[in-house]
């Protein structure tokens, strides 16, 4: 019963499953979903990477009306690039309905673009609720064909300061709709929202227990002068593919950054100062390999999503246990075993306790290694090309993988994950035929047209 073909989705929606290997429910879909698909309002305990994303756009796209060219889901996020995560999401599981219009709406940008994009009414829109209510007081925001309400990372919101936000757009919803709430965990003030917005919703708790023993911790007592040393060493002794170092101020991120870069390691750094062009850039070529080190302040705590990230290392130990336990849950997803490796110093070792006390579990220390200078640092096997040119220029994936292949002469193996965004196109290629593919596009063309092309080096 834990199979997609179970659901009796609609044709579009089986096809859009088999093109991304979706076959086998989650165990968050497998609970969630019947009752989703039957219009009940859910209230969804889950950690992130666990399947909700496609669970809930599954619902919304299910329901979508295509041929009535009205907003008839909305999505709230708590960050720019879980928004951008969910749009992206969706749209995959989108591509076999025609015309369906999804838009992504936060704060962070000019608010002029968004007004344009709204001159024609899309299907689904997936934003903060900050902006969103922007664009609502300005009228400029359709609501009344809305039937499904998401919720996403509910408690994170809370932790934003969005609850007084989320309480004057809920004002604005039309009755009756779908509200279904995903949170990583379920306080009572996440419950008062649930009575206040939904009707008998349906909740689902998954053992949380058995997907954290899918992370295993280890803490090293280290001081703070010793911490760039410490970090460099666990890189080299562990060697993972890739590893997201978490500091809690960009000026730490600046400086780790800056100590690994010097050994040599293919580093991005991922802060708040970053605009939001910057920050795609940073996570999308991280995501495709171009990277192996992603230094970054807790703006990337939820933001980031990495199916197969192995190793997460706390340079500083977050200010509180909820923010480590985020930053530790970006590892061991869609269950994959994960590592967090934890720096702590002296000072630390409160935080280290109240750690110990939200886990119920004691802490597992460990020795940081020898640093071993004779390792070769952590090199990436991609860099990433960018195309000047995106979905507004009717540009597919499949369209810059055959340039690549075609003209330019690179076999399909030297090609990695594509991204195309609006107006932009990122393609990750092995290092070794990074030349002979910027020059290849270059001089050839892609679909009959030149664009400019732009090499993102780590």
């Amino acid at each position: 019963m834990n199979n997609f073909a179970a659901l009796n989705l609609i044709d579009p929606l089986t096809q859009a499953l088999a093109e991304v290997e979706y076959a086998q429910m989650t165990p968050v879909q497998a609970a969630a979903l019947p009752a989703i698909l039957a219009g009940r309002d859910v209230l969804v305990q889950a950690q992130t990477g666990s399947g909700k994303t496609a669970a809930f756009a599954l619902g919304l796209l299910s329901k979508l009306d295509a041929t009535q060219v009205r907003l008839q889901g909305l999505v709230l996020c708590p960050t720019r690039e879980l928004a951008d995560q969910v749009s992206r999401e969706i749209r995959r599981l989108a591509r076999f309905i025609p015309n369906v219009k999804v838009l992504t709406l936060c704060g962070g940008v000019p608010l002029r673009p968004h007004l344009a994009s709204l001159a024609h009414e899309p299907h689904i829109v997936v934003g903060t609720p900050g902006r969103l209510l922007e664009l609502i007081e300005l009228t400029a925001l359709p609501l009344k064909a809305l039937t499904v309400l998401v919720l996403d990372e509910a408690d994170r919101m809370l932790d934003r300061g969005f609850a007084p936000a989320i309480a004057q757009l809920m004002e604005h919803l039309p009755q009756p709709r779908q509200t279904l709430m995903f949170s990583a965990t379920i306080p009572p003030a996440i419950r008062a929202i649930s009575r206040g917005l939904q009707r008998a919703a349906l909740d689902v708790t998954l053992n949380v227990e058995s997907e954290d023993a899918l992370i295993e911790q280890l803490f090293f007592e280290v001081e703070p002068a010793q911490k760039l040393a410490a970090v460099t060493a666990l890189l080299l002794s562990y060697r993972p593919e890739s590893a997201v170092v978490f500091c809690n101020t960009r000026q730490v991120v600046r400086s780790v950054a800056d100590e690994l870069m010097a050994r040599q390691f293919s580093v991005l750094i991922l802060h708040g100062e970053l605009d939001q062009r910057e920050r795609e850039e940073m996570l999308v070529r991280f995501a495709n390999r171009s990277a192996s080190v992603l230094v970054a302040s807790d703006v990337a705590a939820r933001g980031l999503d990495i199916v197969d990230l192995p190793m997460v290392i706390n340079f500083d130990l977050a200010a509180d246990p909820d923010t480590h336990l985020h930053r530790v849950g970006r590892t061991g997803r869609a269950g994959r075993r994960g590592l967090a490796l934890s720096l702590c110093s002296a000072q630390e070792s409160p935080r280290a306790n109240l750690i110990k006390e939200r886990l119920g579990v004691a802490l597992r220390w460990g020795r940081v290694p020898a640093l071993a200078r004779a390792n070769a640092p952590l090199l990436a096997p991609f860099i990433t090309v960018a195309i000047d040119a995106g979905r507004q220029d009717k540009l597919r994936p499949g369209d810059l993988l055959g340039a690549l292949t075609g003209a330019a002469g690179l076999p399909a193996t030297a090609v990695g994950k594509i991204d195309v965004f609006p107006t932009r196109t990122y393609v990750a290629i092995a290092r070794a035929w990074q030349q002979r593919a910027v020059a290849g596009l270059r001089a050839g063309k892609i679909k009959g047209r030149n664009f400019r092309v732009r090499e993102l080096e780590a």
